[in-house]
């Protein structure tokens, strides 16, 4: 893509061009967070005041029965399902990814020490999301389990022994964007005795997964990235059928009873996937979720997540090459994988020296002028190996070429400037 004017035939052409009409998006924003925060559906406001107004407001307790909230969980869940490889009735809506991360961890852990008890290791990245570490080392004092992190994906082989009991990975790497082959390490994990849990917070309506097709053992994911369901919104979390009724997840709440309206003392946990339902969930969040997957769904009859998968890597790749070609001299590298089945739907940029810190100050200059991306913070002591990050999510539901072009030349505009140097870029937030 070497012009504009190419950038916008490309636009012309894409027979995906008529689903960005679903959304909400701000004039003169580029929007590249999505995966941090999916945009609005157009439908999402008027299905959540529907649900207040006449669900919630008109037929007040009966909605249980009458708009039939008690299976909301199942019925959203079956439709992720259709993202992520699953069958209906594996996979439900619940709570957050944390605590869903740590109802299936605990059931793996479970597992492991009933078949084979000698094995005492949980394995994962370094890089993980931090939220799957601090969930799996508590997980591991608990049941006196080791928690080891591996610096590189090279590593993970030699750690496929005897000794382990759950591989733990996150398919899409929330810093660099690299992609996990799910397929084959669960199969080496699998061969060497172990259970594999997958985060699908940066996949699920990404990138094409296949859960059973991998036989993968548990998945959880996020509602609010890719699945455009609004801040905070509801998690899933899936288990395949052979350990779905072998034991109780540990937050055994009474909507995860078999007979929840029973109301007895003892706990008996329902059949198959709804037993890692908790609490009550939260009708108007699921309820935004729902319009959020829907606008995923919409892409079926032009390809599905195919069809979004290729133009992901088109648009990612455009955004790569741009990026080295216009702003390289200026000391921006690309850290995310090059190679199209390693890259999930983000690019992931940083600065040479003497830009290595300016990361945090470029990124806030480009959300003024309206290219909404986020920085992730390296760590200081290792920039070299694990630098700051310039984060740049492509949801190919909304994002077209031109938008790529005109967020490159932004970039380059506000490294060429110095721009960035400007104190109020230079102001840390709570969020960044």
């Amino acid at each position: 893509m070497k012009t504009r004017n190419e950038a916008l035939a490309r636009d012309a052409s894409d027979p995906l061009r008529g689903l960005k009409a679903q959304f909400e998006l701000p004039a003169g924003v580029i929007y590249l967070d999505g995966n941090s925060l999916g945009v609005l559906p157009k439908a999402t406001a008027a299905r959540v005041q529907d649900v207040i107004a006449r669900e919630w407001g008109q037929d007040l307790i009966k909605s249980w029965n009458t708009a039939d909230w008690m299976h909301l969980p199942e019925r959203v869940g079956d439709k992720i399902a259709r993202l992520v490889g699953a069958a209906p009735g594996e996979l439900i809506v619940a709570d957050s990814t944390s605590l869903n991360l740590y109802k299936v961890l605990a059931a793996a852990i479970r597992i492991a020490q009933a078949d084979a008890p000698e094995r005492k290791l949980i394995v994962s990245e370094r890089s993980n999301f931090p939220t799957d570490l601090y969930i799996a080392e508590s997980l591991c004092a608990q049941h006196g389990l080791t928690l080891k992190l591996v610096d590189s994906v090279d590593e993970i082989p030699s750690t496929l022994n005897a000794d382990l009991a759950v591989l733990m990975l996150t398919e899409v790497n929330y810093r660099t964007g690299y992609r996990h082959d799910m397929a084959a390490l669960t199969a080496a994990a699998q061969a060497a005795g172990a259970l594999t849990i997958w985060d699908l917070a940066h996949s699920a309506g990404a990138v094409p997964v296949d859960l059973n097709g991998a036989k993968a053992d548990f998945a959880i994911g996020c509602g609010y990235k890719y699945l455009n369901g609004g801040p905070g919104a509801p998690a899933f979390v899936w288990v395949h059928p052979r350990h779905t009724d072998r034991f109780w997840q540990p937050l055994s709440g009474w909507m995860g009873h078999a007979a929840p309206f029973q109301f007895t003392p003892g706990y008996q946990p329902a059949p198959g996937v709804r037993r890692y339902v908790c609490g009550t969930p939260s009708v108007i969040a699921s309820s935004a979720l729902e319009c959020g997957v829907d606008t995923l769904l919409a892409a079926e009859p032009l390809g599905g997540m195919a069809a979004l998968r290729e133009k992901s890597l088109a648009l990612t790749e455009a955004f790569a090459a741009l990026a080295e070609q216009r702003c390289g001299e200026l000391g921006v590298y690309v850290v995310s994988p090059r190679e199209a089945a390693r890259r999930g739907s983000q690019v992931c940029l940083a600065l040479h020296a003497p830009l290595e810190q300016a990361g945090y100050a470029v990124v806030q200059a480009l959300i003024a002028r309206g290219v909404i991306g986020d920085f992730r913070a390296g760590d200081p002591a290792r920039l070299a190996e694990v630098p700051h990050i310039l984060r740049f999510g492509f949801t190919p539901l909304y994002i077209g070429f031109a938008e790529v072009w005109d967020a490159v030349e932004h970039l380059r505009q506000v490294l060429a400037s110095g721009e960035w140097q400007e104190a109020r870029f230079n102001e840390k937030s709570a969020v960044t």
